[in-house]
C-alpha cells in the first residue's frame, strides 16, 4: 500500500520545472566540441587513407593522419577510462 507522502513527494516531482540549458562554454559545450573534433580528426584520417588506396594520395599526410587518428583515439580512451572510474567511485559512496 502506497504511503500519502509518498503520493505527494511524487505528485510534487511533476510540478518541477524544465532542467534549464546548459550555461554557455559548460561541460557539455565542451564535450559536444571534443567530440566533433574526434570525428574531424577520424574523417581525415579515412579520407587520407581512401586516397592512398586509390593511388592518389600523399605518403607522408598519410602517415601524419593516422598518427594523429591514433592519439585522438588514445585521449578518447583515457578520458572514458576516467569517467568511468569516476562514476565507480560515486557507486561505492555511502548514502
Amino acid at each position: 500500500m502506497m504511503d500519502i507522502r509518498t503520493m505527494q513527494a511524487s505528485a510534487g516531482y511533476g510540478a518541477l520545472p524544465a532542467a534549464p540549458a546548459p550555461a554557455p562554454g559548460g561541460a557539455a559545450e565542451t564535450m559536444t566540441d571534443a567530440a566533433e573534433q574526434f570525428m574531424a580528426t577520424l574523417q581525415a584520417a579515412e579520407t587520407q587513407s581512401a586516397a592512398a588506396v586509390t593511388g592518389g594520395g600523399d605518403p607522408h599526410a598519410l602517415v601524419t593522419a593516422l598518427a594523429e587518428a591514433k592519439m585522438a583515439v588514445e585521449a578518447t580512451v583515457a578520458v572514458r577510462d576516467r569517467v568511468v572510474e569516476a562514476y565507480q567511485e560515486l557507486l561505492r559512496m555511502p548514502v
